[in-house]
């Protein structure tokens, strides 16, 4: 495909953000820049800090090293920020330094990276977004590039955002009569007004061990093990502080006979396909961003010791969980199986970007269902232009 005639598609790597998992995008924005293919895609690095500045080209690149963006990218000094505009086919949405500004819309000619005035303006094919967790999965920033009618890797606004509701989800689930664990849900204004009220609501569907989540926040942060009434309070309070609305789950396996945690890798648009499904043993008492990310004891076992038909179950309850929440490119569903003989299988929940460092769970499953690293970012690019013109062809007046 890359001859020299051949015009080399230009894929924007999107990562950091103000999420509190902008490292962990910052480990995955770096495993994809080292494998995707430069003989087929030229590549432009885009990085958002914490303080939600966009930066782009040699910032982007310091931002990934670890560095500061550059002198005059500093916080606080949103004057000299150059705002980084994504464009395609002369039409586009600039994105100003700070996420509180408007949308500018504005029309130029599609250039490689101009300067006009203070703007940076950069012209992508696609873009592969690589941001976990809030403003990155969970359908903000996927309206935006639905503003700029660009294509982009992974689900659309309405997959990212149920995907990242804990609620909203499981509501999904349910109405594809998967099997899930029973669950809670009530607001923190609620809370605030009658604990004892909602103490009693949780109590009277649910018994000890409980989890306890924030309904809005990726990557196990504010999660919180219950195993009593004093503890569901102090839980309640850590997850009050990261969302408005929060879930309360009945908690699977025994003290001794802990619950497996099993996860399936799923790929494609309308016609998705799944892995092998996956096992994760964390060293901690259950899977948190800590045995996630940055303990090196959680053993990922691939592909899971099970039965052919219980990993049938699972690969086509992992496609159903896809389906019903509108899912696209890619997602990773994590199951929870009961110990000992009932073995129950429960869907625990979709992840709609999931960490992509070579050695995550997603590109580890798909690397052993025979789609190795670089093919597999292929795929999701190829994917990600389907959708694209799919979405093309439809008409949006008379």
């Amino acid at each position: 495909m890359a001859s020299g005639h051949m015009k080399k598609t230009r894929v924007g790597i999107l990562f950091g953000g103000r999420s509190g998992e902008h490292e962990v995008s910052l480990l995955s924005a770096a495993s994809v820049l080292q494998a995707i293919d430069r003989s087929k895609y030229e590549v432009v690095p885009i990085g958002i800090t914490k303080e939600g500045r966009w930066v782009t080209a040699g910032h982007a690149e310091r931002l990934l090293g670890g560095g500061a963006p550059g002198k005059h990218l500093r916080a606080g000094d949103p004057e000299a920020t150059q705002p980084a505009a994504v464009l395609r086919k002369g039409e586009s949405v600039l994105v100003p330094p700070m996420p509180s500004e408007t949308l500018v819309p504005f029309e130029r000619k599609a250039g490689a990276v101009t300067h006009a005035g203070s703007e940076q303006v950069l012209s992508v094919d696609v873009i592969f977004p690589v941001l976990h967790g809030t403003f990155g999965e969970d359908g903000t920033i996927q309206g935006l590039f639905e503003l700029a009618s660009i294509a982009y890797v992974g689900s659309g606004v309405l997959g990212s955002a149920a995907g990242m509701d804990k609620d909203a989800m499981r509501r999904l689930f349910q109405s594809a009569k998967l099997p899930m664990v029973k669950w809670v849900t009530f607001l923190r204004g609620e809370w605030e007004k009658s604990p004892k009220k909602v103490r009693a609501k949780i109590e009277a569907a649910l018994k000890y061990p409980v989890f306890v989540k924030p309904a809005n926040l990726g990557s196990s942060v504010g999660i919180t093990k219950a195993h009593n009434a004093k503890e569901l309070a102090s839980a309640i309070e850590t997850a009050a502080q990261f969302d408005r609305k929060i879930v309360v789950e009945q908690g699977v396996g025994g003290k001794k006979d802990k619950a497996r945690e099993l996860e399936v890798a799923v790929l494609g648009n309308d016609a998705p396909e799944a892995s092998v499904v996956g096992e994760v043993v964390p060293i901690k008492e259950f899977y948190d961003y800590e045995a996630k990310y940055l303990s090196e004891g959680s053993d990922l076992i691939v592909p899971a010791k099970l039965t052919k038909a219980q990993a049938k179950q699972v690969r086509e309850m992992a496609i159903a969980a896809f389906r019903v929440c509108d899912c696209a490119g890619l997602a990773r569903v994590d199951f929870l199986m009961e110990p000992g003989k009932s073995g129950r299988i429960y869907v625990n929940e979709i992840n709609t970007l999931p960490g992509f460092t070579s050695i995550s769970m997603y590109p580890r499953l798909w690397a052993a269902s025979g789609v190795p690293y670089p093919k597999l970012i292929d795929r999701l690019i190829e994917l990600a232009m389907e959708r694209r013109a799919d979405k093309d062809r439809n008409r949006y007046s008379l």
